[in-house]
């Protein structure tokens, strides 16, 4: 059983944000319960490609959608309709909360804020995931994960000096938002289980990105600097800590504390730098940068980076620089079931497993999860709950609310 068993989370959510973040807690053994719109065919990710499993349902065959939904439940529902509405209100007042990733000025609309829904269940939570909050002259904007590293500086930041402006290679910002919400959620019906006094919690992906410059959004508020690209990928501070070329290719070091410099030196038969005036402490270092990376390129390049990994062992931080494939495929990847499968019929659904370890044991939280849900597929016992038999049910599906 999970932290979270016996959460009841009710998600108006989409494409990735707001899922990657539900997707946690239903890792955590919360019931996460996908609303979605049988209308539109519910989360536009189910019809993501360009990657599909042959062996999954149609609209649950998506992998990029596979990666967000593992272990919810779906049940479809028209809120934007009266009906649709009411039904949804009567689901919320047996939840503890509602998780939505919308457009600012889209959750009221819709009738769920917590000033909407307290009357149905006044210890609800509502945690809104948006681009920009749901207030200010932003509201409406659609936003992006793109759009906000590009407006929070993380293009100035990503890449060589010399070249064009660039984001990261990966929804950082998508993804991070999604983990913000949950923890505001979790937090929020915690307060609610002690108070009997639900909230809005709010998150917004322009607030992360911009709230992720820490140390260097703090140094710009305090000293006035402005932290640019550095060469191969090096820390704006410390040396050495950045790329360095071996025999075969590349290994990335991080001397970040003063002791791993002279383990490095010794390391690669180079003690007498330890004593080097131009050496000696972080400053001299940094002041010396480009003369340290001439040296250390030269002293590595006399092994391979699987030789220097094993010779250093942990004594000194340092990885190989792997692809998208050789990280998954690196044995360390492959341990600790850092990597699942779930049956499917056929061939079975690989899948990264949840990162959170807890117990004696270190085990992963949850178990492998069912795959995602199909549209739907969880309507008619939930709707029962609530009183909803099949004869009503049959008429909402028939006015194509449900």
């Amino acid at each position: 059983m999970g932290p979270l068993q016996g959460v009841r989370i009710l998600a108006v959510e989409q494409y990735g944000a707001g899922p990657f973040g539900t997707q946690f807690l239903a890792d955590l053994g919360a019931e996460v319960i996908k609303i979605e719109n049988p209308a539109d065919g519910g989360d536009m990710s189910r019809s993501v490609g360009p990657h599909f499993h042959p062996d999954l349902p149609p609209g649950a065959d998506s992998i990029f959608f596979q990666g967000l939904n593992r272990g919810k439940k779906s049940l479809s529902l028209d809120i934007s309709r009266p009906e649709g509405l009411e039904v949804f209100r009567r689901l919320a007042a047996r939840a503890d909360a509602v998780a939505s990733n919308l457009r600012g000025d889209v959750p009221a609309r819709l009738g769920i804020t917590y000033a909407q829904l307290a009357d149905a269940n006044p210890r609800i939570v509502c945690a809104h995931l948006t681009g920009y909050g749901r207030e200010g002259e932003r509201a409406r904007w659609p936003g992006y994960d793109y759009l906000m590293q590009a407006e929070t500086g993380y293009f100035h930041l990503t890449g060589e000096p010399d070249s064009p402006p660039a984001r990261a290679g990966l929804s950082l910002i998508d993804l991070m938002s999604g983990v913000v919400m949950g923890l505001g959620l979790v937090s929020g019906v915690l307060a609610a289980r002690s108070s009997g006094r639900g909230r809005d919690v709010d998150v917004s992906l322009f607030d992360v990105s911009l709230f992720n410059l820490n140390y260097i959004g703090n140094w710009y508020l305090n000293a006035g600097v402005n932290t640019k690209r550095t060469t191969r990928s090096a820390h704006p501070s410390l040396t050495p800590c950045q790329t360095y070329r071996t025999r075969d290719g590349w290994i990335y070091l991080m001397c970040n504390k003063e002791i791993f410099w002279g383990v490095l030196c010794r390391l690669i038969g180079r003690r007498e730098w330890i004593e080097d005036s131009r050496f000696v402490n972080f400053a001299e270092r940094l002041a010396n940068r480009d003369l340290i990376t001439t040296l250390l390129d030269e002293a590595l390049s006399a092994r391979t980076t699987a030789e220097w990994l094993a010779e250093f062992a942990g004594a000194v931080p340092a990885a190989p620089i792997l692809d998208v494939a050789q990280a998954l495929e690196n044995d360390w990847a492959r341990s600790g079931g850092r990597i699942e499968s779930v049956a499917t019929g056929g061939e079975p659904l690989h899948r990264l497993a949840a990162p959170i370890r807890a117990g004696d044991d270190g085990a992963a939280v949850s178990r492998p999860a069912p795959p995602a849900p199909t549209l739907g597929a969880d309507t008619a016992d939930l709707l029962a709950e609530i009183g909803i038999d099949a004869a009503e049910l049959a008429a909402l599906r028939a006015q194509g609310i449900a």
